[in-house]
């Protein structure tokens, strides 16, 4: 499989040639990437919620801005035509077209600690800090328990697709507890699909392809809140990922 043709979204691809090219890497000029991106990717200012939005997105319903704050408890949504990329506490979200979530989170001093999400609807490309007590995603198909992992889940009414790009996961289907599994991965090793079909009692989990989510889209939200993916070295040209499923 080509991943490149995962990639059909125009503003997707605008977004991964970008990267290709070295807007990380120093091989672009500032003033090119704010042209390409509207601001040069980097560690959000305090304060700053929003990297980037396109099309209709809206926070607790109201329509949003790169001004409007997402806070660890949030609802966010986004149309047809929208899509958004933005950072809560530790934690950093690529949120495509037709998607609705729900933060699960909390206020600790002065840090914002994501403990959890609920996918609704939608596409979800996810980064997070290191979480002692884990953090639980929900979709009406899983229940994903993780710490500090990059994941990324597609959400339909009776299926979940779910890769965890790198880190540990346990996975376990919301209808069907003898489905389970963890997966350690390093590199998007091992993408799942998991079901809820009571005939399915123990087998509603399935191997999956690698699909719709690159390196370089995780790069970039791991650079909003100051980190890079482990898999990424100093002096490495960027590329898809270049495992085989």
């Amino acid at each position: 499989m080509n991943r490149q043709d995962q990639v059909d979204d125009p503003r997707r691809r605008l977004l991964v040639q970008a990267l290709a090219a070295g807007c990380f890497g120093g091989l672009v000029t500032e003033p090119a990437r704010a042209d390409i991106f509207g601001s040069s990717p980097a560690r959000l200012p305090p304060g700053q919620s929003i990297y980037r939005l396109s099309g209709g997105v809206r926070v607790n319903g109201a329509a949003a801005t790169l001004k409007t704050a997402i806070g660890p408890s949030d609802t966010v949504e986004t149309e047809r035509n929208g899509e958004i990329v933005f950072a809560v506490g530790g934690s950093a979200f690529l949120l495509r077209s037709g998607g609705k979530m729900v933060l699960q989170g909390e206020k600790q001093a002065d840090s914002i600690v994501t403990t959890g999400l609920r996918l609704l609807t939608g596409r979800l490309l996810s980064v997070f800090g290191k979480a002692p007590q884990g953090i639980r995603l929900q979709t009406l198909t899983a229940t994903v328990g993780i710490r500090g992992t990059g994941a990324y889940l597609e959400v339909e009414p009776d299926l979940t697709y779910f890769c965890t790009c790198y880190g540990t996961a346990d996975v376990v289907s919301a209808s069907d507890p003898a489905s389970k599994e963890t997966v350690t991965a390093t590199h998007h090793d091992k993408p799942l699909y998991i079901g809820a079909d009571p005939k399915q009692k123990g087998k509603n989990i399935r191997l999956a392809p690698f699909k719709n989510h690159t390196d370089q889209e995780l790069m970039l939200i791991e650079t909003l809140v100051g980190r890079t993916p482990p898999f990424v070295f100093p002096g490495q040209e960027y590329e898809t990922p270049r495992r085989d499923y």
